[in-house]
Parts: structure tokens; sequence; C-alpha cells
């Protein structure tokens, strides 16, 4: 009986009475990820030859932006929908202060004897249409994936876990890529309008191809933070709009 309780407790609790250990250390390894992966990854074309497929091209950070979809989906099934969604939003504002800070940096006059200002500007200047892009697909893909986990988990009765992790990533990557690409480089030169979609594809692929690596690791995570911090949310009545900070 006591067991029954303590499980139906932590279904219903409410997220703002409670106090979490792990919470905000789960929310600084997203904003971590994400940051890096956006401002390190792109600037380098990493190439690989694969099995049947041949040579492989591909921006080097495709390879770590899926793990803040695997921190997303830890924070949904974990602290709910809400809670995720805060989260969401603080990597959306440090996204924005790195990418601004990145081209105040590189638009100051380097000092004289200073030789690297073109290798500075390689690996840090982005236009704004690609940080732009990177916001916009960032934002609705990480709200989609959040938001369908959280409905799969009732639909579920909170089993499969895996299916909620690959299904919610499927929706989110197909959102963030379906966005990015074309805001960032439809009519630009830098990639030719026809290899868009291949690009797209590819992309896609690889990014749930890390969270389908990553579901035997998410299964630890989710398990042990479940126990410490006794908590297994389920979105019931909650307000699912993005505008919003209430937990």
């Amino acid at each position: 009986m006591a067991y029954r309780l303590t499980r139906v407790l932590m279904k219903h609790a409410d997220p703002q009475t409670r106090q979490y250990r792990y919470y905000e250390l789960v929310m600084a390894a997203f904003v971590t990820v994400l940051i890096c992966s956006n401002l390190i990854g792109p600037a380098k074309i990493a190439q690989i030859d694969l099995p049947y497929f041949g040579a492989v091209s591909f921006g080097a950070g495709v390879l770590f932006f899926p793990i803040s979809y695997v921190f997303g989906d830890i924070l949904t099934e974990v602290y709910g929908y809400a809670r995720a969604r805060k989260v969401i939003w603080a990597g959306f504002a440090g996204l924005a202060f790195a990418s601004f800070m990145a081209a105040v940096v590189v638009a100051l006059p380097p000092a004289p004897f200073w030789n690297n200002q073109a290798a500075y500007e390689i690996a840090f200047g982005s236009t704004w249409r690609i940080v732009l892009a990177s916001m916009v697909a960032y934002f609705c893909g990480e709200f989609v994936n959040s938001y369908v986990l959280a409905k799969m988990k009732i639909l579920t009765a909170g089993k499969w876990l895996w299916t909620r992790t690959i299904g919610s990533t499927i929706f989110g990557e197909a959102v963030d890529s379906s966005l990015f690409y074309p805001l960032a480089f439809y009519g630009s030169g830098i990639i030719p309008n026809d290899k868009l979609p291949l690009v797209m594809l590819s992309q896609f692929v690889i990014k749930v191809g890390v969270e389908v690596v990553f579901t035997p690791l998410t299964y630890k995570i989710v398990s042990a933070l479940k126990r410490a911090e006794r908590e297994d949310y389920y979105d019931r009545g909650t307000d699912f709009t993005p505008f919003s900070l209430k937990t």
C-alpha cells in the first residue's frame, strides 16, 4: 500500500511545490550542449566514408545537437512539460546571447599584430540569416519534441519509454530540419536549392540515429532521476502554450 501511494504521489505531484536535486544540473547540461553544438560544430564540414553509402559530408555540429533532444526528453519525462518549457526558454536565451556576443567580438577591429581575424570569422562569423534560422528551428523543434513526448506518455500510460523518446525526436527533428535549411540556405547559393531536400533528409536521419543510439543511456538516466527525485510527472491538465515560464 505504501509503495502504491508513493507511485500515485509521484505521478500527480505538483512541480510548483517540489524541490529537485538535479533539475538545475540537467538544465545546465542542456544549455551547454545547445550552445556548443550551434557555435562550435557548424564551422567545420566533416566527411566520412560509410559502407554502401560512400562519402558522406555533414556539419560537425550535427553529431552533438541531437543530444539536446535527449536532455529535452529526460526533462519532459521526469519533470513534465512546464519544467522542460522553462529549460527550452533558458536555452533560447543562452543561444541568443552567445550569437550576439559572437557577432560583436567578430566585428571588433583586430589589433595590428593579431593575424587570426580571418580564421576567427570563419569559426564564429555566422550570418544573421543562419543565426535566426537556427533559433527559429530550435524553438519550434524543441517544443514539438516536448509536447509529443508529454502526450505520448499519457497515451502509453508511462510504458514503452523508447517509443516516446524516439517518436518525439522524429517529430521534433523533422520540424527542426524542415525549418532550418530552407530559412538558412534557400536562394543563398551556399547550398543549391535542388540539393536542399537531400541535405535535410540526411541531417534528419543522422539526428534521429543519434537519439536511437543514446536510447539505452536515456533509459538509465531517466530511471536514476525518477528514483532520486521521487518524481514521474504526467502532464494531465497542463497548459501547453510555449509562451509561458510558469511551472
